[in-house]
């Protein structure tokens, strides 16, 4: 009786219970859009819902499986799950693809995506090194191998493709910045070697937020310009390519900071603003240069998405379909909804928005629930995420710290993008929303996320690792 105790004794029962209750209301939103009168039991396997129910079972064992193991297993193996996390990665890319990606590995007439529980490995794998490094002392080969453990899943899920989970995994790059991990020291050798040029220190850790801010922008930019292969501008007579602009653009800016850079430095460090400028001239352009080919190589469907939500195309009854017909069923619902299975617009049997148990079963629970039931939806995973980062911050660990700022971020993450693209505010780019998104792998994978968080917080007062 005491060992049970003990056990539950320092669970943190709103986590658990915002946890239950996202899991619930998933169950009943997937069993109302994709009800079938001729298969009422929500037990009934041939459904989908029954196939959820399954699903939130192994899920809920596997959870309370993970709780009963030892902490310090999850750091002590940390490279053995991460290490198996990229061969399924790897083996993945040789299945047949399904939908136009290899993302899936069948056994029978099930099959899971590495890919979710991908983001596990490297969360546990992330936080290990974090805590044998000293943050304090960064050098370029520490930097390198801490973004390495995050690059390489994300390149595998690249070949898949799966832009949606790639994006997400960008998510850990906002943890290291928490943790003090910056790009400085790469920043500061490549400086260096350049000639006339030396600094001891750079700013570009203190303003990770900004430049994060700048190269979205010019990302943006690069796309609305030159992403549309029809994209072409009058210079001197001649028609030119968008990315050309852009490029000139840059130089001119390049020219322009060095004008500033002489002006407050003055004369005698003319040499360095030269070179300092034609550095920013370099970087910029290759940014551009990147995003304007990595854009060229996606899959032509992903090209498409990315291309109506910038707006350089209009295509709402075809490649826009779903955003369009997503928006109607999520405004459709008003203020107070339409009621429990009540949904017309979003439900699987009337087709009129396709995936809405997957990728957009937020506008069936909007369409049921209006407004007001989104909002209370809204803030129960507003009230889960700020849950998980009180969390992270009372841990006297760093590993568990950092792994709570890892499940925070993915969760944000999810939530945000998939809510985006439900209401047009982000491109289609296939992400579930956590707990409530019909999927075996999605589901176990955020359950295990959180029972590892609890289990890792239930026992942050006996020792440090």
């Amino acid at each position: 009786m005491r060992s049970n105790e003990k056990l539950t004794s320092n669970i943190d029962w709103t986590l658990l219970i915002c946890y239950m209750l996202l899991l619930t209301i998933g169950i009943a939103t997937v069993y109302s859009v994709a009800y079938n009168e001729n298969h009422p039991s929500i037990f009934d396997f041939s459904q989908k819902y029954g196939k959820q129910i399954a699903w939130l079972s192994v899920a809920t064992f596997l959870g309370f499986l993970v709780f009963l193991i030892d902490s310090q297993i999850y750091k002590k193996f940390s490279l053995i799950i991460y290490f198996i996390c990229i061969f399924l990665l790897v083996l993945v890319l040789f299945m047949p693809a399904i939908n136009g990606a290899h993302a899936w590995l069948g056994f029978g007439s099930l099959g899971i995506q590495p890919a979710e529980f991908a983001k596990i490995g490297t969360a546990v794998l992330l936080a290990r090194y974090i805590t044998e490094i000293n943050v304090k002392i960064q050098t370029v080969r520490s930097v390198l191998i801490a973004n390495a453990i995050i690059m390489v899943p994300m390149a595998l899920v690249l070949m898949q493709p799966d832009a949606g989970t790639f994006v997400v995994f960008t998510s850990f790059l906002f943890v290291m910045y928490r943790e003090g991990i910056t790009y400085d020291p790469i920043v500061l050798k490549l400086v260096n070697l350049l000639p006339g040029v030396k600094f001891k220190e750079t700013w570009f850790g203190t303003q990770f937020i900004p430049v994060i801010f700048v190269l979205v922008l010019l990302s943006v930019i690069t796309l609305l310009v030159s992403g549309n292969e029809n994209s072409t501008f009058g210079f001197f007579g001649q028609q030119l390519p968008g990315l050309y602009m852009i490029l000139f653009v840059l130089f001119c800016l390049s020219v322009v900071s060095f004008l500033a850079m002489r002006f407050v430095i003055g004369r005698a460090n003319r040499r360095s603003a030269i070179v300092i400028s034609i550095f920013i001239f370099l970087i910029s352009s290759g940014i551009s240069l990147a995003v304007h080919f990595g854009f060229s190589s996606l899959a032509t469907h992903q090209k498409q998405r990315i291309e109506l939500f910038l707006g350089l195309k209009e295509d709402p009854d075809r490649e826009d379909y779903n955003r369009n017909r997503a928006m109607a069923a999520v405004g459709s619902g008003g203020f107070l909804g339409k009621g429990y299975k009540q949904a017309s617009l979003s439900s699987v049997e009337s087709n009129h928005v396709p995936e809405s148990e997957t990728d957009f079963i937020f506008t069936s629970f909007a369409e049921e629930w209006g407004f007001a039931g989104s909002l209370v939806l809204v803030a129960l995973y507003f009230i889960m995420l700020m849950r998980v980062i009180t969390i992270a911050e009372r841990q006297k660990s760093t590993f568990n710290r950092v792994y709570a700022y890892c499940v925070a971020m993915i969760v944000f993450y999810h939530f945000a993008v998939n809510i985006g693209m439900n209401i047009g505010f982000a491109p289609v780019i296939g992400i579930p929303l956590p707990f409530l998104s019909y999927g075996g792998s999605s589901t176990m994978s955020f359950s295990i996320f959180i029972f590892i968080l609890l289990k890792l917080d239930s026992q942050r007062n006996q020792g440090l690792f």
